[in-house]
């Protein structure tokens, strides 16, 4: 009698760990997509927190080189965990897998080219004395803030579609992949938040709205990771469109705003340099922890 009360006890508690579980993991699920989308932020803002420590502005040499680096993870990452990922989500389209990374890639590279980033918002990128965009009565110091924030709406949007497949319970996009994608912007923005922090404290800003500048730059990106989620949750079957979107995003960005950034002023082949080590970074996180 006792036995069989043991063994009924033991099956309901079983079937409690069954029913517990999931949600268990849904929670836990749910902590680490919200801590990974905060991480390429948190990098940004101990970027940006670099003017309370460094006395001077940030060198030509130097600059290019932290934009070469941020190139090179923006490049490796829209291959590796990005495109590669949308393409072989779409296997069972045969010899026509690449149709969704192709026509997504296209849409990514339309939407800043034709919508957002040139024609809708003034900008004014580091080091440039011609403003882009409509005419407008911003300052220079809140036209450089809006061109660094304009190219971390991609990074947020990649961020947060990697989470999106990971939450949906896609098996070629695990917890590992999406993080090292989130370690590798996050890695790429700790000089992204100097180069904009920097150059507003020359400018003449205190050194306070210098690290907000930076700070507010970086704050799009978990902010675009969320509504990237959201959108995502409700079209899951286009998962390899927002992947391959973001990827075109990221690239449209690395060729209109980096590369030149890294190629302006006198030849150095520290930019190029620093490019191969960025991708290099990028490419080893998301084989190493993907």
């Amino acid at each position: 009698m006792g036995g069989a009360c043991q063994k009924n006890h033991l099956l309901k508690s079983a079937d409690k760990l069954q029913q517990d579980t999931p949600l268990r993991l849904k929670e836990s699920d749910k902590m680490e997509t919200f801590l990974g989308i905060l991480i390429p932020f948190l990098g940004t803002t101990l970027g940006a927190a670099c003017v309370f420590f460094m006395k001077k502005s940030l060198g030509d040499l130097v600059q290019r080189s932290l934009a070469g680096f941020a190139a090179g993870v923006m490049v490796a990452a829209s291959i590796w965990s990005l495109l590669i990922p949308a393409i072989e989500q779409s296997e069972d389209m045969g010899k026509l897998s690449f149709l969704p990374a192709f026509i997504g890639f296209w849409v990514g590279v339309l939407f800043l080219l034709l919508l957002l980033l040139d024609h809708l918002i003034p900008h004014l990128h580091v080091g440039s004395e011609q403003a882009e965009g409509p005419r407008s009565n911003l300052s220079r110091t809140a036209m450089m803030v809006l061109a660094v924030t304009l190219h971390n709406i991609p990074e947020g949007m990649a961020v947060g579609v990697m989470y999106a497949g990971f939450l949906a319970g896609n098996t070629q996009i695990t917890a590992a992949s999406a993080l090292a994608l989130s370690l590798g912007i996050a890695i790429q923005n700790f000089p992204e938040g100097a180069i904009i922090s920097m150059p507003l404290r020359a400018e003449g800003e205190s050194k306070g709205r210098a690290f907000l500048g930076g700070v507010l730059s970086g704050a799009v990106e978990p902010i675009g990771a969320v509504l990237t989620i959201i959108a995502a949750q409700l079209i899951i079957p286009a998962l390899p469109y927002l992947l391959s979107f973001a990827a075109g995003a990221m690239l449209y960005v690395v060729v209109e705003e980096l590369i030149p950034e890294m190629s302006q002023g006198h030849h150095s082949n520290l930019g190029t340099v620093f490019f191969a080590a960025g991708f290099s970074v990028m490419m080893t996180l998301d084989v190493a922890l993907g």
